[in-house]
């Protein structure tokens, strides 16, 4: 037992022979000498003696940015610290020191005299229990002043002085506060340094997007060159080759004593012609046009008061399928599958896969015809995505010129130029003469189709005339009207039940037909449109 007591008291002594570790912080107060030099240059070279009650490391924060006027921030920079560790703005002494550095931008020239001004005290995180300035230029002072407290204080300091020789100013100020600022302002002579202060345009929307004379004329002289140059592109490369004494065509339906469509062209074909799209419309005029030329049979199913109408694609036993043209194979192929018939209900949703098919086919079609020179599809992705591209241009345009200077609105200019552009894309597929000729044909046929002059076709030919005329229908809008031309004759003049292309369920006669063909038309449009990939058709 007495040797434990023995090992504590030993323990103890040694304990306390231990010095304790040096506090982070002094633990008092700081006293702070500075000297201030202003050098020709405008280079302000500053000596601050930290003095300390007890030894430690204490930090000061710089104030390197203050408001310099509405558009402006004043920036201070500090270099060349000796005595002291700078890490950004916050300086760390470990007191008592002396510590030295360079201020450039203190000094601002104001009318006939240069103001140096400088927080010469102040971002201590300890008080300062006494702070004296000690201030000497080139030239002599012509007017003093400093501040105290706070950094917004307008409160003087506790003296300001300066010798008989107006060569040296003295500032003191007794007891700040952690935080708390003394600011010295001495005027020289103009001339006496070339300092000037160090500025920095401060970011705002209104300054950024300023609209003057010159960034109004210098928008205004941009957008005329960018939207003229977008008018230009579409003059030389968007507008349809233009066919010397081309007037709208005459049609006649009868060659020979047989159908003869405008110029021998397909449903298919002539709407991809006229609106230079591939869409829904040519595909349910072109299955229509497949029924009425044989190669496959519309069956409508009878149906209950709530049920859906649907109809059954019948495909037609020694059809001349290989005569088709390569867009109307790969519809005819994405019908059936390798079956005989097909649902139409069934359709929507299993076109996905070939019907991307279909729309390229349609597209290509029309450049072997001669109607165009480029896919359409693709002049028009070429020149949206090159708007887009341009509209990107414009907003890091945009973006780097409000963020840097006042002309933000020179790349606003380009954005509207790329969305002109864009847009535009829609418009620059452009058809050759031998496009112009044939939609020049294509639409005296529409005329001929919605004139109601039917006259001229003799009896014997109705039937076939009229339901080979109905695809076009389709495709010009006109359904409902000339299903109701087809439904009024047979061969013979006389009403029948049925169509040899379509037929109906029981109850029902060619008086329905107008109805029918428009409920078709419809659903099969939708059923088209519901597969993923003929959205964009």
């Amino acid at each position: 037992m007495t040797g434990i007591r023995l090992m504590l008291g030993v323990a103890a002594v040694l304990l306390t022979a231990v010095p304790a570790p040096a506090s982070a912080t002094a633990a008092g107060p700081i006293t702070d000498e500075v000297t201030l030099e202003l050098r020709k240059d405008g280079v302000l070279r500053v000596s601050e003696k930290i003095g300390a009650e007890s030894p430690g490391e204490v930090r000061r924060t710089f104030l390197t940015r203050t408001r310099f006027d509405d558009a402006n921030d004043r920036l201070y920079r500090i270099a060349n610290v000796k005595g002291g560790q700078l890490a950004g703005d916050v300086l760390t002494v470990k007191a008592p020191a002396t510590v030295t550095y360079e201020v450039t931008g203190a000094v601002t020239p104001a009318g006939g005299v240069e103001e140096l001004r400088w927080f010469a005290v102040n971002g201590w995180n300890v008080p300062v229990a006494k702070a004296t300035v000690k201030v000497t230029g080139a030239g002599m002072v012509q007017n003093l002043s400093c501040f105290a407290g706070e950094l917004t204080s307008a409160v003087g300091c506790t003296s300001a002085s300066m010798d008989h020789g107006a060569t040296e100013a003295d500032f003191e100020q007794q007891n700040l506060g952690p935080g708390q600022a003394l600011t010295v302002v001495v005027g020289y002579p103009k001339g006496t340094s070339s300092g000037k202060p160090l500025l920095e345009r401060r970011f705002s929307l209104a300054a950024a997007f300023t609209l003057d004379v010159v960034t109004g004329g210098a928008l205004a002289g941009l957008l005329v060159l960018l939207l003229g140059g977008v008018v230009l592109l579409y003059w030389t490369r968007g507008r349809d080759a233009r066919v010397a004494g081309q007037e709208t065509a005459s049609v006649d339906p009868i060659q020979n004593g047989h159908f003869s469509p405008p110029d021998g062209v397909r449903p298919g074909q002539i709407g991809t012609l006229v609106d230079e799209q591939a869409d829904v419309v040519d595909v349910t005029a072109t299955i229509v046009d497949l029924a009425v030329r044989g190669y496959l049979r519309i069956d409508e199913q009878p149906r209950g008061a709530y049920d859906a109408p649907d109809w059954l694609l019948v495909s037609l036993p020694n059809a001349p399928v290989n005569a088709l043209l390569p867009y109307e194979k790969a519809l005819y192929d994405a019908v059936f599958e390798g079956r005989d018939a097909t649902l139409l209900s069934d359709l929507s949703g299993s076109f996905a896969k070939n019907l991307g098919k279909v729309r390229d086919e349609l597209y290509e079609d029309v450049v072997r015809q001669g109607w165009f020179a480029r896919r359409p599809d693709t002049e028009r992705t070429r020149w949206t995505t090159l708007g887009l591209a341009l509209i990107g241009v414009g907003v890091l345009a945009t973006g780097a010129l409000a963020w840097f200077t006042t002309y933000g609105l020179l790349g606003l200019a380009v954005i509207i130029a790329g969305a002109a552009l864009a847009v535009g894309g829609q418009a620059m597929p452009a058809r050759t003469a031998k496009g112009s000729a044939a939609l020049a044909h294509t639409l005296g046929f529409r005329q001929y189709l919605f004139s109601g002059e039917l006259g001229n076709v003799p009896e014997q030919h109705r039937v076939e005339l009229f339901s080979r005329y109905l695809p076009y229908a389709v495709i010009f809008d006109g359904v409902e009207h000339w299903s109701r031309i087809v439904a009024s004759v047979t061969g013979n003049g006389h009403q029948a039940d049925n169509l040899y292309w379509y037929h109906g369920p029981a109850e029902w006669d060619l008086s329905k037909f107008a109805g029918s063909m428009r409920t078709f038309t419809t659903t099969t449009s939708g059923a088209i449109s519901a597969t993923r990939q003929l959205r964009s058709l």
